[in-house]
């Protein structure tokens, strides 16, 4: 959420940085708005002040042996209650403009970095470094096709179960989904990540800070009959593991390791991806996330990103890393590296992992502070997929198919899969 300080005191600064992401706003109202409230909180400060006081005289008149029922005493007891309901009255007239102040701050997204390169789309995206050699070769299937020849995966008899665009993984495809996410949370753990296994369910207030509400409300599932809401990713959960608390400073960075199924609804996506694992209603991810002090942020991006990428090099997965110009940056974040993995089967990359700093932005919507002496200040924070688990199983599908119909693992998942193929049956 965007600091009402600079609302009030810099719009011109919010509007030009929010022109860098393509969007043109007009904040001027949102400046009154803003302002309205601040004069509110002095006159309702002001007033309690004089409040205090006029208590304290009475007190004081009380002491040095005035009537308690007298005149003066009388007098200045109807000033303190003529306060009292003035005061009132500005605390209900100041959290009407608070809520709706806040509503409309919900629904910007945050401020790019300095360091992000401005463009208009995932065109203007740069390539910052590659890893490994892409295996091109004609005649290679994707992973669908591969999938549905070894018996790993059944969409139809999922649509039966659920609707479109859901899997049911069987025998080596389910085997696969387990052992890709062990050897995730083993290697992130072995780099210091605390696992933490969050609910599924989460409260609006969880999507809310992580800055999933109000903006992608139609790209969630909500149940009905409750506050609850399925998880996107497990981002949302984490986030809230510390809302409304000041973390020690000397117990930052605080890094945690996440699995779970995500369930997105995929709005506007109708028609791509629609065979295999790519873009999926539920699917199973690997998150990292870092609560950090503000000044070692960037290095903390830094370090987060390449936490990722040694996944897909344990895996012997060919990738890239791409910046993210302005006009593709996520809704939280003010910079992003995405990692692509390269499908030998489909010839292109594919996103397989978005690692984003926030800066203060979602610690500003769930109210995460951390304390050093008696400066209380928001934390930064910081996530990224380590990794999506079916985007990874279809790149090891498509980069390992042998010209046998088996597929080639690489030798860090023979110990969690059993085996370093997968065979037909």
């Amino acid at each position: 959420m965007l600091d009402q300080r600079l609302v009030r005191e810099n719009p011109e600064l919010i509007a030009t940085q929010l022109g860098r992401r393509g969007l043109n706003v007009d904040l001027s109202s949102l400046q009154q708005i803003a302002q309205h409230q601040r004069d509110l909180e002095e006159e309702r400060s002001t007033l309690q002040a004089e409040g205090n006081r006029i208590g304290k005289v009475v007190g004081q008149k009380i002491k040095a042996g005035a009537d308690p029922k007298g005149a003066e005493v009388a007098d200045l007891r109807q000033q303190g209650n003529a306060i009292k309901q003035k005061v009132s009255a500005l605390e209900d007239e100041e959290k009407q403009i608070a809520s709706r102040l806040k509503d409309q701050l919900l629904t910007f997204p945050n401020l790019p970095s300095a360091d992000s390169p401005d463009g208009k789309d995932e065109n203007d995206n740069i390539e910052v470094r590659s890893w490994g050699v892409p295996r091109q070769q004609e005649g290679l299937d994707e992973h669908w096709a591969i999938a549905d020849r070894l018996g790993l995966l059944d969409s139809e008899r999922s649509v039966r179960i659920a609707q479109s665009r859901f899997v049911t993984l069987f025998g080596q495809g389910a085997r696969l989904e387990r052992a890709l996410i062990n050897f995730m949370l083993d290697l992130h753990g072995s780099k210091g990540y605390k696992e933490v296994l969050p609910p599924v369910l989460v409260n609006s207030a969880s999507l809310t800070g992580s800055g999933q509400l109000p903006k992608f409300a139609e790209e969630s599932f909500r149940c009905a009959d409750d506050d609850l809401w399925l998880t996107p990713t497990a981002e949302v959960p984490v986030t809230s593991l510390h809302r409304d608390e000041i973390i020690p400073g000397d117990q930052l960075p605080l890094k945690y390791v996440a699995y779970s199924p995500c369930f997105r609804r995929e709005a506007g996506s109708y028609g791509r991806d629609t065979r295999g694992l790519i873009r999926l209603h539920q699917f199973n991810k690997v998150e990292l996330y870092w609560f950090v002090h503000p000044e070692h942020s960037a290095e903390a991006h830094a370090q987060i990103t390449a936490d990722a990428e040694a996944v897909l090099q344990a895996l012997e997965l060919p990738y890239r890393v791409l910046e993210l110009c302005t006009g593709d940056l996520g809704f939280s974040a003010s910079r992003t590296y995405d990692l692509e993995v390269w499908l030998a089967g489909a010839g292109a990359y594919r996103e397989i992992s978005s690692c984003s700093v926030c800066g203060d932005f979602q610690a500003r919507r769930s109210s995460i502070r951390t304390k050093e002496g008696k400066v209380t200040r928001l934390v930064h924070t910081l996530n990224g997929s380590g990794l999506a688990i079916g985007r990874t199983m279809a790149a090891l599908l498509e980069n390992g198919q042998q010209s046998d119909g088996s597929v080639l693992l690489p030798q860090a998942l023979v110990p969690y899969f059993g085996g370093n193929r997968i065979q037909p049956e």
